[in-house]
């Protein structure tokens, strides 16, 4: 007998493998406007309810057409990965179960899957084994985990305990970091109460990569407490700072080193691109994300911490109903969160589907799509190579034919040409500014993509340049 519940359930995994089977054929695009799904959602809440059932069914219909074709192969905006099979399952699963992951009490599977996962994290990423680990919302949550961590230790070694006192009175935090930093350790700094004037920008070479001598000249001699956030892969053209030679400097002084690796960190997984985080395991701290190179479900972050110490004392909490498990691992003494979904279910469901090779071949296998997709884009008329890749993030840039044309004109015509390629369904990319330039960025991490969906994208941009 079918009851309301498995109705409901039904319909759902029905709509899912429609979804999931039309990724090649639909639109990657949005296809409806603000006002049509203003329009469709946006409708008097009843007094009485309606079957389970019907709202399913209802939700998928209103979606349609609103939805980006974010899980499939031809999606290069953002650095959104899709979801594994197994990852997605898991999710699924997750979901069902309903776990509590903040206690092993309220969740014995989900803890000890969790622990599991974030030991085999760190052997992939090859990143010290004593470190402790917290699965968070996203790299986001995961720098605040980790500056969180590095405010009570910096602070400690001055003399003051932040977590009884509080900031007021407190010596000032200085942070260092890249001038390509990406804003989400400005928003963790500003969460964190430091304050956005605590941020020091350090210059960069012509490589993204921060110049050691300007950082040399920014760190001082005594420096007080500082925090020195260094990057695994900036968003753009995917630098990596010189961690060899500017980690020793920062420890030295005493500072702590936060590695912000939100999909760089995962070429460390690769024997052949490894080279380009040479030293990075020198740091205190390392955030990442799982809804990135790993492909799993939306909301997954990592933080990886050396201090063990100092991080379950920027995190840790009691309260007079919580039993604390002596033995097995509490979630709630690592993650910001109380109530909090079982997201280390689904990391382990993809580190087993794709196993420590499958990961490196996932990175090396996007890596090599992005160079040919960016190589040969960049060969067309109209078409401006700004950055070769070196992982798999590109800049492009196109060109106004008018020989008066200004870069103003260039601006504008790039912004046009990422915009028909998106309205082609085609194919999807997302516009950035670098060096002043605006640019077409090309990110490559879905397992999905293919050779066919690099050549199918190539032929889009060829036919909307006039080629």
């Amino acid at each position: 007998m079918d009851t309301p519940q498995h109705l409901a359930l039904d319909l759902a995994v029905s709509a899912a493998k429609q979804w999931l089977d039309g990724l090649e054929d639909r639109p990657v695009s949005s296809t409806v406007s603000l006002e049509e799904l203003r329009s469709r959602f946006d409708r008097k809440l009843g007094h009485s309810g309606i079957p389970a059932d019907r709202v399913v069914r209802d939700l998928v219909e209103a979606s349609k057409g609103g939805i980006l074709g974010s899980a499939g192969g031809r999606f290069f905006a953002w650095v959104i990965g899709g979801s594994l099979p197994s990852a997605l399952a898991a999710d699924w699963l997750t979901s069902t179960w309903d776990q509590n992951a903040a206690l092993y009490a309220c969740g014995p599977a989900a803890s000890v899957i969790e622990e599991t996962a974030g030991e085999w994290i760190k052997e992939l990423l090859h990143l010290p084994r004593e470190a402790s680990f917290a699965f968070t919302t996203g790299c986001q949550l995961a720098h605040f985990t980790c500056l969180a961590s590095a405010r009570s230790a910096v602070l400690k070694r001055a003399g003051w305990d932040v977590n009884n006192d509080g900031l007021a009175g407190a010596p000032p935090i200085r942070v260092l970091t890249s001038e390509h930093r990406h804003a989400s350790v400005d928003r963790a700094v500003r969460y964190l109460g430091l304050g956005n004037r605590s941020l020091r920008s350090v210059a960069t070479d012509e490589l993204g990569r921060i110049r050691v001598d300007s950082f040399e000249e920014a760190l001082g001699g005594s420096p007080g407490p500082t925090i020195v956030v260094l990057d695994a892969a900036d968003l753009n053209i995917a630098a990596f700072d010189p961690f060899e030679e500017i980690i020793p400097l920062a420890k030295a002084t005493g500072a702590w080193v936060h590695i912000d690796g939100a999909f760089g960190l995962f070429a460390r997984a690769s024997e052949r691109l490894r080279g380009f985080t040479k030293g990075i395991d020198l740091a205190d701290s390392w955030a990442t994300d799982g809804h990135k190179w790993l492909n799993v479900p939306f909301d997954c972050g990592v933080a990886i911490i050396r201090d063990r110490e100092a991080h379950r004392e920027a995190m840790t909490i009691s309260a007079s109903y919580i039993s604390p498990e002596r033995q097995a691992r509490d979630q709630i003494d690592w993650n910001p969160e109380w109530s909090r979904r079982a997201r280390g279910i689904p990391v382990y469901a993809a580190l087993r589907e794709l196993g420590k090779d499958g990961v490196a071949d996932l990175v090396e296998r996007s890596t090599a799509f992005c160079k040919t997709l960016v190589g040969e884009i960049g060969k067309l008329p109209g078409a401006q190579l700004l950055w070769e890749p070196q992982l798999n993030q590109g800049l492009l840039r196109f060109l106004d034919p008018r020989p008066t044309a200004t870069e103003a004109d260039h601006d504008k015509k790039t912004e046009q040409v990422i915009a028909a390629i998106n309205a082609s369904g085609k194919a999807f990319f997302s516009p950035t500014v670098w060096q002043g330039k605006q640019a077409m960025r090309v990110s490559v991490v879905n397992w999905r993509t293919t050779d066919a969906d690099i050549r199918r994208t190539i032929e889009v941009v060829k036919k909307i340049l006039g080629g």
